[in-house]
């Protein structure tokens, strides 16, 4: 039997800052065109490709939106735990509510709602909650349980629980935490492609292809979106600019093919130009952040030291 090599812990750690870098950069990038149909994009930028701003939100050049902002809070809940903790994940999303952020959406604000008024740390299965608030903050979770499909498993569909309570939404939390753990393993682009294809067959709402060409909040356009732009290109910007080109909700579509394609392309991979203007408090926090949550992976103790098995 051939070896089959894996990352050491500081290839997996590098990948894990492409990933949760790429998710800022790819909210930061698509909320200048969220809410925009392809022809409106097309009018006013020809193409979307620089990061200003602006927006409906009439952000700064580099600001990012809740996509990025909730991931950053379960990564703090689980720094700040030691580990798991539900409780301290809707507790972060309290105090990011009450702050006042630039936008929240309305699925998230009353699931966090009801666990500040009445403590619920799961709302009501619902087939309105298949929105894509949960899947756009599940890569903590997904680093943090690598090497441990059962307890990824179990947590993002915990935090999903705590505003998105839907088959869909499960699903594709799920599947979006194994193929990134597939990436962080090293596995190649066409593993990644039979993966999702298998994927798509199990659960067919999820078929990309042909491509529907919609990118709305609904969760399965969302990851219609991403496989049909993550799988179409070969290298973070075209993948990118396609993705958030094509509007609706271009920041959370951005921000979860940022997060793969940035697991996959490094942060090389990643323009300069985009990672210079991002936000630098973000840049710096999502930075600690994954490779906080690499180091502290349970699962990942015995790789410290082996970049090999037979």
């Amino acid at each position: 039997m051939q070896p089959v090599r894996i990352p050491d812990r500081k290839q997996i750690a590098a990948k894990a800052k492409g990933a949760f870098v790429g998710l800022a950069v790819g909210d930061a990038l698509g909320a200048t065109t969220e809410f925009m149909t392809p022809e409106e994009i097309k009018l006013q930028y020809d193409v979307h490709k620089q990061m200003i701003g602006k927006g409906w939100l009439y952000l700064k050049a580099g600001q990012v939106t809740d996509d990025t902002e909730m991931s950053m809070c379960i990564g703090r809940a689980i720094q700040k735990s030691r580990g798991w903790n539900l409780t301290a994940v809707a507790d972060e999303f309290a105090d990011w509510v009450k702050g006042r952020p630039v936008d929240v959406g309305a699925t998230c604000a009353r699931g966090i709602r009801n666990y500040i008024l009445h403590q619920t740390l799961e709302a009501k299965p619902s087939r309105w909650s298949a929105g894509n608030g949960a899947l756009m903050r599940m890569l903590p979770v997904a680093l943090y349980t690598l090497g441990n499909e059962n307890f990824l498993a179990q947590y993002v569909v915990e935090q999903a629980h705590l505003t998105h309570n839907n088959p869909l939404s499960d699903a594709a939390c799920i599947f979006f935490g194994r193929l990134l753990h597939e990436i962080m393993m090293g596995a190649e682009f066409g593993h990644l492609l039979a993966q999702t294809k298998g994927f798509v067959n199990e659960h067919p709402d999820f078929c990309y292809d042909p491509y529907p060409g919609k990118s709305s909040a609904y969760v399965v356009d969302t990851v219609q979106t991403v496989f049909h732009f993550l799988f179409s290109t070969d290298n973070f910007e075209d993948c990118l600019i396609g993705t958030v080109n094509q509007g609706g909700d271009a920041d959370t579509t951005g921000a979860l093919v940022g997060m793969l394609a940035g697991a996959f392309y490094g942060i090389e991979g990643i323009p300069k130009r985009w990672l210079k203007r991002l936000d630098s408090r973000v840049y710096s926090e999502v930075d600690a952040l994954s490779e906080y949550l690499v180091n502290h992976s349970p699962a990942l103790l015995p790789l410290r030291n082996k970049t090999e098995i037979t």
